[in-house]
C-alpha cells in the first residue's frame, strides 16, 4: 500500500552542490561506519546542501539492504533535520527497486535517487511504467537519475515532463553531459522541478543553462571551491566563476581516470577520510593514476587552503612526498 506523500525537508528548494557520497569500507570490507559519519559531518560543515547515499558512487550494486539502510539511517543523524538526505534506490529490477525505496523511507530518507534501469535498456513506456509503480509504492519524492553511460538507455525529454506531472517526481540528475537539457527542459517541467547536473565535468556551463545544481563527485573532495563556483555562476560572474571552474576541471579529470569511485576514494584516503577499498569487481586505482592525484590534490591544498582539501591535507610537503612515493 502507498504510503501517505509528502514533500520532503527543503527538497523542494534544493539547489546548488550536494555530494554522491562514497562508502568507505574497513581492512575486513565491512562498511566503515564511523568514516561515514566523520565524512557526512565534514560535508555539512562546508556546506553541502545534501547528502546523497548509496548512489553509483557510494557502490551500490555491491551493499546489501541492510548495509544500505544502515548508511542512510547514518546521514540522517547526520544532517539532523537541516538538509536533505537522498537515498539512492535504484535497480534495473523494478521489484528490488521498491524495496529500497520503502527501506529508505523507513530509514528517514527525504527523497530517493531512482536510476534509469541498467542493462535491461527497456522503452520509454517501460521506464514510465518501472518509474510509476516506484512512486505508487512509497510516500517518499523522486529524483529520477539518467546516466546512459552506466545504463546504456536514456530517459527522453518527453518521457521526464510526463513523470513530472505527477508532483511525487520532484526532480532529475541529469548525467547525460548535454547542457543544453536545463533550457529544453524548464519549460516541459515547470519552475519547481529540480534539474541538477550529474557530470562535474560539465556543471558551470549545465548552471549557466539554467541548472538548480549537482550530485557530484568532485565536491567530496573540495566542497568550498565548488560551492564558490557555483555561487559565481548564479550571480552572473561568469570570469569569476570560470577562473574557479580551472582547477576544479583537473581535479575532476583525474577524478575519472578510471570507474568511479576509485580515484574518488584513494583521494579521500590521502586526506586521512577513509580508506582507498572497493568491492570487487572494481580494483584500487592504478599507480600512475594514484600520483596524479596526489599531484593534483598537492596543488590545490596550496592554493585553496580554506577549502576541506587544503583545511585537511594542509601540509604540500607532505603530499609532495606521497606524490613521488606514488611515482
Amino acid at each position: 500500500m502507498k504510503m501517505t506523500y509528502t514533500i520532503g525537508r527543503h527538497i523542494s528548494e534544493l539547489a546548488g552542490y550536494a555530494p554522491a557520497l562514497p562508502t568507505p569500507f574497513d581492512a575486513q570490507g565491512r562498511v566503515d561506519s564511523p568514516a561515514f559519519e566523520q565524512l557526512c559531518a565534514l560535508q555539512l560543515g562546508q556546506g553541502a546542501t545534501a547528502l546523497v547515499a548509496c548512489g553509483t558512487t557510494g557502490e551500490a550494486p555491491t551493499l546489501s539492504t541492510a548495509e544500505q539502510t544502515e548508511l542512510v539511517r547514518i546521514a540522517v543523524r547526520a544532517a539532523r533535520g537541516l538538509v536533505p538526505v537522498i537515498a539512492g534506490a535504484g535497480s534495473n529490477s523494478t521489484a528490488r527497486a521498491i524495496e529500497l525505496a520503502r527501506a529508505a523511507e523507513r530509514a528517514g530518507a527525504d527523497a530517493i535517487l531512482s536510476v534509469v534501469p541498467y542493462y535491461s535498456k527497456p522503452t520509454q513506456a517501460g521506464l514510465h511504467a518501472h518509474f510509476s509503480a516506484i512512486a505508487q509504492s512509497s510516500g517518499l519524492p523522486i529524483v529520477l537519475y539518467d546516466v546512459p553511460s552506466r545504463t546504456a538507455c536514456g530517459l527522453a525529454d518527453e518521457t521526464v515532463a510526463r513523470l513530472a506531472e505527477t508532483q511525487q517526481f520532484v526532480g532529475l540528475k541529469d548525467a547525460t553531459g548535454d547542457v543544453a537539457r536545463p533550457a529544453r527542459l524548464r519549460p516541459l517541467v515547470g519552475p519547481d522541478f529540480r534539474l541538477l547536473s550529474g557530470d562535474d565535468a560539465t556543471a558551470l556551463a549545465f548552471f549557466e543553462k539554467g541548472g538548480d545544481g549537482c550530485i557530484s563527485v568532485t565536491s567530496n573532495v573540495a566542497p568550498g571551491l565548488c560551492r564558490k563556483m557555483y555561487m559565481a555562476a548564479r550571480r552572473h560572474q561568469p570570469v569569476k566563476a570560470l577562473r574557479l571552474a580551472q582547477p576544479l576541471a583537473r581535479l575532476t579529470a583525474a577524478l575519472f581516470r578510471e570507474s568511479n569511485p576509485v580515484p574518488l576514494k584513494y583521494a579521500l584516503s590521502l586526506l586521512g577520510l577513509m580508506s582507498p577499498r572497493v568491492r570487487l569487481p572494481l580494483v584500487e586505482a592504478a599507480k600512475e593514476n594514484k600520483a596524479e592525484l596526489v599531484a593534483v590534490l598537492a596543488q590545490l591544498a596550496g592554493t585553496h587552503a580554506d577549502d576541506m582539501v587544503g583545511t585537511i591535507a594542509g601540509n604540500v610537503v607532505e603530499l609532495d612526498r606521497r606524490r613521488a612515493a606514488a611515482g
